[in-house]
């Protein structure tokens, strides 16, 4: 049970992140991202692809646009009269039921020249009596928005206006619009703008109602549903569709449906016109029921309706919507049938849905049917991925899948209700998923027999070598001669100030990852350990190496190479100078599985383990970059060294000399063996107490290398001695509390 404690464990907090997004306490975007896609998959499942003949659009589309003499009626905007003879003939001669005009009428039309006509009266041909009364009978004939206006009394007809979010481009009222306690509610929560432009006054006099335009847009920019009434200055206002099913149904009053939900808050269900009844959301809107892809219904062009080219019954007793799809008028927007879907048709869509029930309903239960079926499914899945055999949990998982799905589609198809299905359906495949996983990788890894016990402990490229001889290996314990390596970033911790954690991850992983090349494969070293931002590296072991020591100098001089790559690279980042220090030891150390009966490691051990991890401690006091033991110097063949100092070990009396090393003997130069003969002489000096001598000596090297800090160390401590000489029995050696 122990072992399946882990796997149910992680199963739970799976179904719990999941559970968060159903509740609302945070958004995961990939789900939100994957409902979006699953609700049009849905819709396009149901999408009828009827068409409805009860409604027709009437098109200001290209042919429209085009010159009389090609049967059109010329360049947009057209003179309102043009409007107001297309309202009348609509009317009159076609006897359409009802116009809805999917166009802003806010501003005034100036273009028959009237006003320039009562200018000239007015003022330079007011002289001229004849000239005011032949205008006088013109007025009529040349007020457009007038003759519009009056076009609108000859039927039903609703106009349209939209909200937007900058400052109003017109001083046009709206009407009073619904007062939500004539609906028996204190308010309600809408869609909301505090700016709108409005049809011009004598047109809302006249017309029989207004609606607005405005569609709602996903954050995806796909428009699936429409606000049915919006909020401004506490009144709310149809959409254009609602308002066109208010005048069919010959009812202007709305009803609402209403249910109650914690603390006695009322949630609008839906919107009713008599007997037609609109389900909501919380927010007032309501899904679009497409009949099918754009151009699904009728189209007429309005030049063929002003030119009398249309037959009669293609529109008696129609609704006719009047809309624009000419270039540069076209209201396209993005639906779950396409990306270029005509405005005119969404309202045409909801029209249609609105007279046949169609509409789709979200419930106000819907986040907690999502939240009981993701509950339900997540954990079953957990327990079934614990319990049951793999074939049979993806049986299980694969049936609970296509349910949800199926009993998704059918509430939709049969009962126009739309459900969250991402986060159920996502919930249970990850879940399944990861059981599967975990019990592959974690539980029955401990099943498995291994190949090769080695491959727990050692770097995987000497675990080949081992293989071609495994007697010759084991894990127990043992002495034997060996050569460490220490590296540490120098002011680690002021790095990690500077950085963020993001920055800092890069850098390290980056450091991290450029020295393990160094070490592993290009010396075969073994790796032992990262701690923090030290690693920690030894050769000899679990295969002997004759050439430890070298292979081990050879590693650290490579990897000060390296050190300088990245800090050119780092500092090009904006990131802060990346130093190392190195330090190496050589000697009898015990290696092999150590550690507790609950984890064990293969690693180095012993006096001269510590005193390396002491050496790269003191490349910062002496400046070098890198510093071994007196061991690993005598090791070496055919070597150019810098003796550094004699320290003394806590504990032991005898010193022990400290070396930086700098290159094989065939590589140095000329100058750096002159360099080197002259420290030598300032050491001897020094370690003598010739502190004159050893002072010009280091004057002379610092003034050829005024960077170098060891240098003007050991002036530091010439000066220190010569004001506070050591003791009788000094023997030139260095104390530091090395353990």
């Amino acid at each position: 049970m122990l072992k399946k404690s882990g796997r149910i464990l992680f199963g739970l907090v799976l179904v719990a992140i999941f559970a968060g997004h159903a509740a609302a306490w945070y958004r995961l975007p990939l789900l939100s991202e994957l409902e979006a896609i699953l609700v049009d998959v849905r819709i396009r499942a149901v999408t009828p692809y009827v068409a409805d003949d009860r409604i027709v659009i009437v098109d200001i589309d290209e042919k429209s646009l085009r010159e009389k003499a090609r049967g059109g009626e010329g360049h947009w905007p057209w003179p309102r009269d043009r409007l107001a003879l297309l309202v009348t003939d609509l009317f009159h001669k076609y006897q359409v039921s009802l116009v809805a005009m999917d166009l802003l009428l806010s501003e005034k039309d100036e273009s028959s020249g009237l006003q320039v006509l009562e200018g000239l009266a007015e003022k330079e041909l007011k002289h001229i009596p004849e000239f005011s009364l032949a205008l006088q009978p013109l007025r009529a004939r040349l007020s457009y928005d007038q003759l519009f206006a009056q076009s609108l009394q000859t039927g039903t007809v609703i106009l349209g206006f939209a909200f937007h979010n900058d400052e109003a481009s017109t001083h046009t009222p709206l009407p009073r619009g619904i007062d939500p306690t004539t609906l028996g509610l204190p308010q309600m929560r809408a869609q909301s703008y505090p700016s709108f432009i409005a049809p011009l006054p004598e047109f809302q006099k006249q017309a029989a109602g207004l609606g607005h335009l405005n569609p709602l847009r996903d954050p995806d920019g796909v428009t699936r549903r429409v606000p049915m009434l919006v909020e401004n200055q506490g009144r709310y206002y149809p959409s254009l569709s609602l308002a066109v099913i208010q005048a069919v149904m010959g009812i202007p009053q709305l009803g609402a449906v209403t249910s109650s939900y914690g603390n006695n808050q009322l949630r609008v269900e839906a919107l009713t016109v008599g007997p037609v009844e609109i389900p909501v959301d919380a927010a007032l809107n309501a899904w679009v029921p497409f009949q099918g892809a754009a151009r699904s219904f009728k189209y007429v062009s309005a030049a063929d309706i002003l030119q009398g080219r249309t037959p009669k019954e293609v529109l008696q007793n129609r609704i006719v919507l009047v809309g624009t799809s000419a270039t540069g008028l076209s209201d396209l927007v993005t639906t779950p049938l396409g990306v270029s879907f005509p405005g005119v048709e969404v309202h045409a869509n909801l029209i249609t849905g609105m007279l046949d029930g169609r509409i789709v309903l979200t419930p106000a239960y819907a986040q907690g049917a999502e939240m009981l079926c993701l509950l339900t499914l997540g954990l079953l899945m957990v327990f079934a991925g614990t319990w049951l055999r793999p074939f049979q949990a993806l049986l299980l998982g694969l049936l609970a899948l296509l349910g949800l799905i199926a009993t998704n589609i059918a509430l939709l198809q049969i009962k126009h209700m739309m459900l969250p299905l991402a986060a159920p359906a996502v919930c249970l495949m990850s879940v399944f998923v990861c059981q599967m996983v975990y019990g592959y990788f974690i539980e029955s890894r401990g099943r498995r027999q291994i190949s090769n016990l080695f491959s727990y402990y050692v770097p995987p490229e000497l675990v080949q070598k081992m293989a071609e001889n495994p007697g010759a290996f084991s894990m127990a314990p043992l002495q034997r001669e060996m050569t460490v390596l220490f590296s540490d970033v120098r002011g680690f911790t002021s790095i990690a100030e500077k950085l963020s954690p993001h920055d800092l991850a890069d850098l390290i992983n980056a450091y991290l990852s450029a020295m393990s090349q160094v070490i592993r494969e290009e010396h075969h070293g073994t790796l032992d350990k990262y701690i923090g931002d030290a690693i920690m590296a030894f050769w000899g072991a679990p295969v002997t190496d004759a050439a430890h020591a070298e292979n081990a100098v050879l590693a650290a001089l490579q990897m000060q190479q390296v050190a300088q790559r990245l800090r050119e690279e780092f500092l090009t980042k904006g990131w802060p100078e990346l130093r190392i220090g190195i330090g190496l030891n050589s000697g009898q150390m015990r290696v092999g599985d150590m550690g507790s009966n609950i984890r064990k490691a293969y690693t180095a051990m012993g006096d001269e383990v510590n005193l390396g991890a002491r050496l790269e401690g003191l490349t910062k006091i002496y400046g070098v970059d890198i510093l071994m033991g007196e061991n690993t110097h005598n090791l070496l063949r055919a070597w150019v060294s810098r003796e550094v100092d004699s320290v003394r070990v806590k504990g032991k009396n005898k010193p022990i000399a400290i070396y930086e090393p700098l290159c094989p003997v065939g590589v140095a130069s000329d100058a750096l063996d002159q360099e080197l003969q002259q420290w030598h002489q300032a050491l001897s000096a020094y370690r003598s107490q010739r502190w004159l001598l050893a002072q010009n000596l280091l004057e002379s090297l610092l003034s050829a290398h005024p960077e170098s800090a060891l240098y003007a160390l050991y002036q530091k401590r010439i000066s220190q001695f010569l004001d506070y000489p050591p003791a009788p029995d000094w023997d030139g050696a260095t104390n530091f509390e090395l353990k």
